[in-house]
């Protein structure tokens, strides 16, 4: 790296790129929405595009680690914390690049904050996002994780996406279509991204009539009243959705702890169908409740993994009302951090909720946050 702060931080910030500073001044935990992790080498942070590729090219040429930082909503970050360059990516904005009868395309950058963004659409009547209200963390990162809830997708409404390639140095446009996206996954991310791409921007067609995408979660429409595949105001259909949310602790509120997580820790695992009714008759046998299942266009099974864990004999609030890790009071899918606690003592939660299911159904549930120098 160059001499000296990088361009576009405060002195705040300055003082936690030095690495000789003492290393509780560049920790990560403040950056992530569990307000967990240790320390970074090196902690930058980029306002602008043109900035984010600078910086990476920097660590790239010092042979330094990257570790891409947006919202810190889907992050494990272990407590030794992260031995290379932290980079915050705060690029924010979005303005319409097209539109034509019916639709707009609107162009976002990478670092601009998710929901304010979701907002906004629906404040304009643009319709396509108002089902993804709510979720915590940066848009950038939503064409990664393909991030999905109550029935829609990213990759229902993405166009294309402003990639740098760190190992080749492209910069270019990628459409939709070459992403790769599934549940919960694109080529972006995790060891499928061998490129080493970083989101820069990312284009959404949406449209203009004021009205939701068809609603297709079974318990938004009993939330809005309506039948399944009926399409309602956008502004109804937020309004709907962070109810739901707020209701499983899953809309990051000062004032509710439950909300101090990583959202759904694990993925709700795709099964094939006799994977599927062996679950069942265990559960069955058991006396228990069904397991919520939705079938999927290749013939496999979703199984929800919150019931999985219910059915496991993990409570809400497990471990207990004194623990500094528990699972949340609202939604058994959620791992929180009630304050003076550790990754180690998260991991150890997890560890257990994950092991309770694979003894009752030999299902090993995967984490859907990305784990950063600490693993399950």
């Amino acid at each position: 790296m160059p001499p000296g702060p990088p361009t576009g931080t405060t002195p705040a910030q300055d003082a936690r790129a030095d690495p000789t500073v003492p290393p509780d001044t560049s920790l990560l935990a403040p950056h992530t929405t569990l307000g967990l992790g240790g320390p970074a080498r090196r902690l930058v942070r980029a306002t602008t595009a043109d900035e984010v590729v600078a910086r990476a090219r920097a660590a790239d040429g010092a042979d330094e680690p990257l570790l891409l930082v947006g919202g810190g909503s889907n992050l494990v970050i272990g407590d030794a914390g992260f031995a290379g360059t932290a980079l915050l990516i705060d690029n924010t904005g979005h303005h319409v690049v097209a539109s034509d009868d019916g639709s707009v395309v609107l162009h976002v950058e990478a670092g601009t904050d998710w929901d304010a963004l979701v907002a906004d659409t629906v404040a304009d009547g643009l319709g396509g996002l108002e089902c993804l209200s709510g979720i915590p963390g940066r848009t950038g990162a939503t064409p990664v994780q393909n991030v999905g809830a109550y029935g829609v997708e990213v990759a229902d409404v993405l166009v294309d996406v402003d990639l740098y390639a760190r190992r080749t140095g492209r910069r270019g446009s990628v459409p939709a279509a070459d992403l790769g996206l599934g549940y919960r996954t694109s080529r972006l991310k995790g060891d499928r991204n061998v490129d080493g791409e970083i989101v820069l921007g990312v284009r959404f067609r949406l449209t203009t009539d004021g009205l939701s995408a068809p609603v297709r979660y079974i318990e938004l429409a009993r939330a809005l009243g309506v039948e399944p595949g009926a399409r309602v105001p956008v502004a109804d259909a937020r309004e709907a959705v962070l109810g739901l949310r707020r209701g499983k602790g899953m809309v990051t509120e000062a004032g509710d702890p439950d909300s101090r997580s990583a959202g759904s820790f694990f993925m709700n695992p795709v099964v094939d169908e006799a994977t599927a009714a062996r679950v069942a008759q265990r559960v069955e046998a058991a006396g228990q409740v069904p397991v919520t299942a939705w079938p999927q266009p290749d013939g496999r099974v979703k199984l929800s993994a919150a019931a999985l864990i219910e059915r496991a004999g993990v409570p809400r609030g497990h471990p207990g009302p004194q623990a500094p890790v528990r699972v949340s009071t609202k939604h058994t899918l959620a791992l929180t951090h009630r304050g003076g606690g550790t990754t180690d003592d998260l991991l150890a939660l997890a560890r257990d909720v994950r092991d309770r299911v694979d003894d009752a159904f030999g299902l090993l549930l995967q984490p859907e946050p990305v784990l950063v120098s600490c693993a399950l």
